[in-house]
């Protein structure tokens, strides 16, 4: 996996190589699907949430680029394979899930796994975390139509912000810098994600 689908494709950050290497997919994927654990696509995790094809994974980490010292929101658990990823790299990962099922078998698999830097939550991540601000870095991991004003608030100086922005058939990865009191906007890649639950803000009606 790392080296024909991440390597191969230009995912060439040293550290997220290694943290995709050793954080066992197989292990956050529902059992049924074990075997097809490492290929590159998304899979279903139950209530009607996935988890991201590895290029993506890889690609939406080494955006972040974070540091050992950072602390990071996630915005949506899933089964936590971002979450473990994202935990290797960094000093803290605070994770935010709305589906309660999905944020408690998250958080028993990571104990499984021995992750010990993240602390979770079960919320409505479109209102961020606000207790533990400021992050670092903050990873979107499912698709708002627009970005939350709150998550440029909680964003320190110099973060990122890496985020799948559109509705149902068009959405782009973008990557938000901060620089002062302004976000500056990259539009990356098309992308393809589940729209972000919670909220009023989804013109999908999502929420």
């Amino acid at each position: 996996m790392v080296a024909e689908q991440l390597a191969a494709r230009g995912i060439g950050d040293a550290r997220v190589l290694a943290a995709m290497e050793v954080v066992p997919r197989h292990r956050l994927v529902p059992a049924s699907l074990s075997a097809e654990a490492y290929a590159d696509e998304p899979l279903p995790i139950g209530h009607g949430q996935t988890i991201s094809q590895p290029y993506i994974v890889a690609l939406m980490t080494q955006l972040l680029a974070a540091a050992p010292g950072d602390r990071v929101l996630e915005i949506g658990t899933g089964c936590g394979y971002q979450t473990a990823v994202l935990a290797s790299l960094v000093r803290e990962v605070c994770t935010v899930e709305i589906v309660a099922a999905l944020a408690q078998r998250a958080e028993a698999t990571l104990a499984e796994l021995g992750v010990a830097n993240v602390v979770g939550r079960v919320g409505d991540g479109r209102r961020g975390w606000p207790e533990r601000a400021p992050f670092n870095g903050i990873i979107v991991t499912a698709a708002p139509r627009v970005l939350e004003p709150v998550w440029g608030e909680q964003l320190a100086d110099g973060g990122r912000i890496i985020v799948p922005l559109g509705g149902r058939y068009e959405q782009w990865l973008h990557r938000f810098i901060k620089r002062g009191p302004t976000l500056y906007d990259e539009r990356l890649l098309a992308v393809r994600f589940v729209p972000l639950i919670g909220g009023t803000t989804d013109a999908d009606g999502v929420g």
